[in-house]
């Protein structure tokens, strides 16, 4: 071991007279601890609402989308085989897209409806595990709950939607949607539909004003049968979204418009990535005021050792060996800060994922306890972070021990 690290080393073990000094050191390392506990607890708990707001927003929208430039897409059988043979694509799913307003005893509202194929297993995987009432199989028939409930085709309505109405599985309701036909004439259609099920995903606005409705049913009822408006396309990796996005347009060429879900949800992105980012400063600053605590703590120690360092440097100590030893006590203590509040960080992480302690309001998140995703990568981060800046609040006082002389020292 160098003589530097030894010296720095006994320096952290008090004597009585340097008690005061002694519990600064503490202070400023608890300091680090808790700026770096919080910071870490911070990022995993942004991390994981992040993951969480990501997955509800795709639970009902396209991950990736095909649509055709020139309208409405006949051979859309045809296009699928074409996106299956693409690399990192899972699945992929025909749409209809329409608008109209849905009515029932108790109630009316203006709705999105998107005509989706139940069997797909794209749709099983997407919306199946959000129905809360009722059955996703059952959209293709209806649910039972009258003499004509098997005539009738059935709908998936989001709980909001269906507290607004008033209604549930095997209630009839109507929906009146625009209709636009040949020389774009405008007329209207009607058609009674039995709520088949009900689902909440946690997004509000998909849970309060979208319908799902079987795909056969929604090409007869908007007249456009044999078509689709789109595919929605599922991918095995989202992280390998835009290298995805790319091959699907070179395989389906100029004809087709191919957008993902990080361009439509572009600005939601944005906006979180900001918050995390702003979080992370505003917590960073605390550990930079605890790292800095370390500037006065060592500038008491460079006073009171001074006869120590005279007696170093008389002996043939470099300038820059009394420098080390002080910056090597600032870094200890930082280190030691640091292990602790990645351990504390660490261990409140687990604790929050495995007993969930820590409850939210389920309307307004989605969620009802905190999510938590943390991440090797965030831990080392935050460690290099502390480490770096408790290494900058070293240098002053250091600096300014190294350039004691031993003969000004001696005589005072």
């Amino acid at each position: 071991m160098r003589f530097e690290l030894t010296i720095a080393l006994r320096y952290l073990r008090a004597r009585r007279k340097d008690a005061f000094i002694s519990i600064t050191t503490i202070f400023t390392g608890v300091g680090v601890t808790i700026g770096v506990a919080a910071l870490v607890v911070m990022l995993a708990v942004m991390s994981g609402f992040e993951t969480n707001l990501r997955e509800r927003m795709l639970s009902m929208s396209p991950q990736v989308q095909v649509q055709s430039l020139e309208g409405a897409i006949a051979d859309y059988g045809s296009i699928q085989k074409r996106i299956g043979q693409v690399a990192g694509v899972t699945g992929s799913d025909p749409f209809i897209v329409g608008q109209g307003l849905v009515s029932s005893a108790h109630g009316l509202a203006g709705v999105v409806v998107r005509g989706i194929e139940p069997e797909n297993s794209v749709i099983s995987a997407q919306i199946a595990h959000y129905v809360t009432a009722g059955s996703l199989r059952m959209l293709a028939a209806g649910a039972p709950g009258g003499a004509d409930a098997n005539r009738l085709s059935g709908l998936l309505l989001g709980g909001a939607l269906a507290d607004k109405l008033k209604v549930h599985p095997g209630d009839a309701v109507r929906i009146v949607a625009p209709i636009i036909g040949a020389n774009a004439q405008l007329s209207t259609r009607s058609a009674d539909f039995r709520v088949a099920g009900i689902f909440n995903s946690g997004v509000q606005f998909v849970d309060s004003n979208v319908i799902f409705m079987a795909l056969g049913a929604a090409q007869s009822f908007f007249g456009r049968p044999g078509k689709a408006d789109g595919i929605e396309v599922r991918l095995a990796d989202l992280d390998r979204t835009t290298a995805v996005t790319s091959d699907l347009r070179r395989a389906l060429g100029g004809t087709f418009r191919v957008g993902n879900w990080m361009e439509y949800d572009q600005a939601a992105s944005a906006g979180f990535a900001m918050l995390k980012k702003l979080y992370a400063i505003v917590l960073l600053l605390l550990i930079a005021v605890a790292a800095f605590n370390l500037v006065a703590t060592l500038i008491m120690v460079v006073m009171e050792k001074r006869k120590d360092i005279a007696v170093l440097l008389a002996m043939g100590a470099t300038p820059a060996e009394v420098r080390r030893i002080f910056q090597l006590k600032g870094v200890v203590v930082g280190a030691a800060g640091t292990a602790l509040g990645l351990l504390i960080g660490a261990l409140t992480c687990f604790a929050l994922a495995r007993y969930q302690f820590i409850h939210i309001p389920s309307k307004i998140y989605g969620i009802s306890t905190l999510p938590i995703d943390a991440q090797p990568l965030s831990f080392l981060l935050v460690a290099i972070a502390s480490m770096a800046l408790c290494y900058v609040a070293t240098i002053y006082p250091a600096g300014q021990a190294s350039r004691e002389t031993p003969v000004e020292v001696f005589r005072s």
